[in-house]
């Protein structure tokens, strides 16, 4: 699973990258008389260069503009939006495995055809990589899912960051790999290189991957038990009826839809739109754009993979409740992050701040990991994969509007436009982190229980009546 979101992720911030290098941004009839006024200077000796990307002769490039640009980014999310709650509903009814195998194969075929779509035109590409967010958006609830079967309470957290960790992996990865792949073989082996790595992975997961303990070929029949035990009754597929009223009035439930919301817009600001301002402003080469936008990415990594593994122990020995450490570890995430993410808007043309404030604020952010974004599974574990669905179709709206803002605040290219970005992505986020604080939730909902579970609740009941 790790693995899976690690090209998953490859294959959504491969175009980030890419794009420097799509797009031809010398203007191929320049007006004699304007000059153009660099936010930051340019470094030495790059004044005179025409071409500061080069690649392999004869690898095609695009006059797209900043707003063209900003859509074909954001249009991933177009078909993302639209698969999270089918597939969160039907991993839950039929289990997750082929759901996220086919997720991340369908998406891995389409990016093969990227450099196709691109010589047909922009309208071509947007619609290509909206039916790859279509692909995509089946994988995370699916995973959701998956863990409702599989993991068992106490270790949770260590176990979902670890897995969806793999995403920032994967972003870790791809970033500087794009850089380097474009000035060495031309931006569209990137494309072809992203594809075959997920229909590699593809054909592991249908080997080696089951729905649930119960069926798995090579599980030992003690660690079979010990899960199915620790789990109950929740570990069991929610079936064709799913409670929707008492989701959509549930204060918990939309306590996590504002947060990630929120929460979402900086991360997806950053994933879209840093290696243009790293670019545009900072003026950095395209391999080392690739591997500083993806530092971040590996503090992320890190820091999330180890939030799980302190959660886990603060819940085992009882220290705080499941939702305060849910409250905890989010606004531990989030603040921090957000004032550094102001301190980047500063930092000015700096690269050394620069550089530090973003992977500082990144790094600090991966502790939501244990915080928010796994708090579905702790609120309504046989609904987890399509409450993920619900979620995520709300936390991906910032991956469409984030990248489109972005780009109507910076078309000038200015310090001033992407202090704006900075401050608007730090302003929200903190909003976000102070709805889950007042209502958020680590208590399984009423209306999550399962028949067993009402059953036992009316012997309880009678008994103390009786007594």
């Amino acid at each position: 699973m790790f693995l899976g979101f690690a090209v998953v992720y490859g294959l959504r911030v491969n175009l980030s990258v890419a794009m420097v290098a799509m797009v031809n941004t010398t203007d191929p009839k320049p007006s004699q008389n304007t000059s153009i006024i660099h936010a930051c200077p340019l470094p030495a000796g790059s004044e005179n260069t025409t071409d500061t990307f080069p690649q392999p002769e004869g690898t095609p490039q695009y006059p797209w503009d900043s707003e063209t640009q900003g859509w074909l980014l954001g249009a991933f999310f177009f078909g993302y939006l639209c698969t999270q709650i089918p597939g969160g509903y039907l991993s839950g009814h039929f289990g997750g495995s082929i759901f996220l195998g086919l997720g991340v194969l369908g998406t891995a075929a389409l990016t093969l055809l990227t450099p196709l779509a691109a010589q047909m035109g922009s309208y071509w590409l947007f619609a290509l990589r909206a039916l790859e967010g279509f692909g995509e958006g089946v994988t995370f609830p699916a995973m959701m899912a998956m863990w409702a079967r599989w993991a068992p309470p106490l270790e949770r957290s260590r176990l979902m960051t670890l897995s969806g960790s793999g995403a920032n992996f994967g972003a870790f990865l791809a970033l500087p790999l794009t850089g380097y792949i474009c000035q060495t073989l031309g931006w569209p082996a990137v494309f072809y290189l992203c594809g075959g790595a997920g229909c590699l992975w593809a054909v592991f997961w249908f080997i080696f991957v089951s729905n649930d303990p119960r069926t798995h070929r090579r599980i030992s029949e003690e660690e079979r038990d010990y899960i199915i035990n620790s789990i109950g009754s929740q570990g069991t597929g929610h079936g064709w009826s799913v409670p929707v009223l008492p989701m959509l009035l549930s204060v918990p439930l939309w306590a996590i839809i504002v947060t990630q919301m929120c929460s979402n817009w900086s991360y997806y600001t950053l994933l879209t739109s840093l290696p243009t301002y790293m670019d545009n402003i900072l003026h950095f080469d395209l391999q080392s754009n690739g591997f500083l936008s993806a530092l971040p990415y590996l503090g992320a990594w890190l820091f999330s993979t180890l939030s799980g593994v302190v959660a886990d122990s603060l819940i085992e020995r009882k220290v705080f409740s499941i939702t305060n450490v849910r409250k905890l570890f989010t606004l531990a995430g989030v603040l921090p992050a957000s004032a550094l993410l102001v301190a980047v808007s500063y930092a000015g043309c700096s690269h050394i701040l620069t550089v530090t404030f973003l992977t500082l604020s990144t790094t600090i952010g991966g502790a939501t990991a244990s915080g928010v974004y796994i708090n579905q599974i702790d609120i309504a574990p046989r609904y987890a994969g399509i409450l993920l669905g619900i979620t995520n179709t709300f936390g991906t709206i910032p991956g469409v509007l984030a990248p489109i803002v972005t780009g109507y605040f910076t078309k000038d290219h200015t310090l001033a436009g992407w202090r704006m970005v900075f401050w608007v992505a730090a302003g929200i986020n903190v909003g976000g982190a102070l709805v889950y604080t007042i209502f958020g939730s680590g208590e399984i909902q009423p209306w999550a229980g399962t028949k067993e579970e009402s059953a036992e609740a009316k012997k309880d009941r009678s008994r103390s009546i009786s007594t």
